[in-house]
This record gives C-alpha cells, sequence and structure tokens, in this order.
C-alpha cells in the first residue's frame, strides 16, 4: 500500500533502515527481511534521488539512550532535508507545547537535521557513546570470527580444546586458499558450524553462563530495586516427560541455583570424560559424536574441494545450522538435516555433471 501510493518523480521517500522482525520469525526459524530487495524497489518506485537512508532507530538509540526518539530523529532528517512544508521554529514549538520528553525529543530532532547534512559526523558521535557489548557485535573479518571463537572454547573447556577447533578450521582455511582463490565461504560456514557444534549448550556450559558475571550485568541493567530470580530448568536426571506432550516438563528452582550453577561451573573439566554424571545421557552422546562425524565430513570435504564443488562443500559445512533446539525438538531437527546432508553428499561424490557439447 505504501508503494503504491509513490508518485515517481514527485514523492520524496525518508527511509528508517532498522529492522525489527514481525512475529512470523518465532513460527519460522528461517524467516529473513527482504531488507534489500525492499530497498532497491523503494528507490525504483520514488524515482532517481529521491530516496535517503539512514538508521534512525540505531542512531537514536544510542545517541539519545530511547529506541522511541528515531521517529523524531525522522522528523529532523526530513525537515532539514528540505522536504517538510513546515518551519524549524513551528515543529520545535510544536514538540515544546506537547510537553512529553521536550528535551529529549528536541535533541533527536536536531541530531535527525544533522544527519540531513554530515551523516557522518552523527555516526562518529554515535560510536563514541555505543557502549554495546563486544559479545553483541559482529565480526568484521574472518579473522576476528575465528579469533573470538577461539576464546569462547577457551572459556567453554579449555586452550587444548580450542586449539582442536583452531587447527580445523586452519586446515580449510588453507585448501580453500590454493583450491578456490579469492573465496572464503567455506572457511567462514567451517568457522561458525564447527563452533556450534563444539560450544553445545550443556549443564556445565548453562551454569558457566550464568554466572560469568554477563547475566548479572544484564540483570541490574533492566531491573531495580529488589528482585527475586526463579529458574525454570529439565535436568535430564531428574525431568519426566510431560504425561500429555511427551517432552521433559520444566520445575522452578529458586535464587539459590545461583550457588548450585558456581559449583557446577567448575566441574567443566569432567565434560565428555568418564567422569562426568551428565555425559552417559543419550543427548550428550549425540552432541559429542555430532562433532567428531562433522571433523569426518571436514576431511573428506577437504579432499574433494575443486571450484566446481565449493557451493556444495558450503552447504554440506552449514548443516549443523537445521540442528536447533533441545531434547525431542532437536533430534527431530536433527533427522531432516542428516536427510539433507545424505543428499548433498551423493551430489558431492558423483562430481560435477559432465558438460554436453554443443550440436554440431
Amino acid at each position: 500500500k505504501v508503494l503504491a501510493s509513490l508518485d515517481q518523480g514527485r514523492t520524496h521517500v525518508f527511509l528508517n533502515t532498522h529492522e525489527q522482525y514481525p512475529g512470523d520469525f518465532a513460527k519460522n526459524p528461517d524467516f529473513s527481511l527482504p531488507g534489500e530487495r525492499l530497498k532497491r524497489e523503494i528507490r525504483r518506485r520514488a524515482g532517481q534521488g529521491r530516496t535517503k537512508m539512514i538508521d534512525a532507530t540505531g542512531l537514536a538509540t544510542r545517541l539519545c539512550g530511547n529506541a522511541i526518539m528515531g521517529n523524531i530523529f525522522m522528523l529532523g532528517f526530513a525537515c532539514q532535508s528540505g522536504a517538510l512544508p513546515v518551519s524549524v521554529t513551528s515543529l520545535e514549538e510544536a514538540i515544546r507545547l506537547n510537553g512529553a520528553a521536550i528535551d529529549d525529543n528536541l535533541r533527536a530532532f536536531a541530531w535527525g537535521r544533522l544527519a540531513a547534512v554530515d551523516a557522518d559526523a552523527v555516526e562518529a558521535a554515535a560510536a563514541e557513546t555505543d557502549t554495546t557489548p563486544a559479545d553483541r557485535t559482529l565480526s568484521q573479518s574472518v579473522d576476528e570470527m575465528i579469533a573470538r571463537r577461539v576464546e569462547f572454547l577457551t572459556g567453554y573447556q579449555n586452550a587444548a580444546y580450542a586449539e582442536r577447533y583452531r587447527a580445523r578450521v586452519t586446515a580449510v582455511r588453507d585448501t580453500e586458499v590454493r583450491a578456490v582463490p579469492g573465496e572464503t565461504g567455506l572457511t567462514e560456514a567451517v568457522a561458525r558450524y564447527l563452533f556450534k557444534l563444539m560450544a553445545y549448550k550443556d549443564e556445565y556450559e548453562v551454569a558457566r553462563l550464568y554466572t560469568d558475571g554477563s547475566f548479572q550485568r544484564q540483570i541490574t541493567s533492566q531491573f531495580e530495586g529488589d528482585y527475586k530470580l526463579e529458574f525454570h530448568l529439565a535436568p535430564p536426571i531428574m525431568a519426566k516427560p510431560d504425561p500429555k506432550t511427551g517432552p521433559p516438563q520444566k520445575t522452578g528452582f529458586g535464587p539459590w541455583m545461583m550457588t548450585a550453577f558456581r559449583v557446577l561451573a567448575a566441574f567443566k573439566g569432567l565434560r565428555g570424560t568418564a567422569f562426568d554424571p551428565f555425559g552417559r545421557t543419550q543427548e550428550r552422546r549425540m552432541e559429542r559424536k555430532l562433532i567428531t562425524d562433522y571433523e569426518v565430513l571436514l576431511e573428506d570435504l577437504i579432499s574433494k574441494l575443486t571450484p566446481e564443488t565449493h557451493s556444495i562443500a558450503i552447504a554440506l559445512a552449514s548443516i549443523p545450522e537445521k540442528i536447533r533446539g533441545y531434547g525431542p525438538v532437536k533430534e527431530e531437527h536433527l533427522a531432516r538435516a542428516k536427510a539433507e546432508e545424505s543428499a548433498l553428499l551423493d551430489q558431492l561424490r558423483a562430481g560435477p555433471e559432465p558438460r554436453r557439447e554443443a550440436a554440431e
């Protein structure tokens, strides 16, 4: 409906590029927003040079401390661009007359105006005030992607475990450089999904994540005053299946679980050993087998990697993306992922289709 209202050559579009996932994402984990396609279509409908785009929500959040200020930021952005038939003075007076968060709204309006004439300056100011934790930002290079995961796996288990990961990824990277110069898709896939398999979230990891300080910082940033923590868990040794639905039933545990988590986190060295009390469950055995199976797969991919098999190799290396959830949910996803993996392996082993000669 919005696109239909655009009059090419007359309409000016000021687009807030911040992406907010709709409820469909909860039902479809593979859902993705067609952001770039939407941008291209808006530019086409509005006409050449009549569309300006900026992440107003992201900038307003960092500069004004509130995502809702993105609306006023956009108002200032459009106003300074000369697209509104209302003066700056009138708009500022309207903000004052409204009487709600006057100073914050005026500040957001001013930042939006500045962004219209010097977006780089606004981005630089926002970067100085950005307090986003490092673990909530995307890696900017393959080297950074690998290094961050090595650091995580060292904390997850130990340095030897992290080195096992690094060595596998390095072997793939070296092969990709030789076989398909200039491409990094396979290395990136292996860096992501070998890590996903090796950092499976067992009892020790849940305990570590609750007690390493990040959870407490998150709670402190969101809540004030007295509060009480309650944890809803389904420990594999204790949880009973729901008589109606089948999956294990969760039980509520009080604040004392933080103490239990600290004790449990200290015993992460038992993971995967003969002394691991949780390691004998079917799910934990499956998770360890997934790692070794993936490592065997990587050896196969390395031995067969060519420009022609590169795309299939990336698809195979990305199969762990399909394995989601815990318990019965994970088993269901695993079955579908393995079926897809089998089909891709058949393609890989069959080799590229012979090229057909053009008819004379």
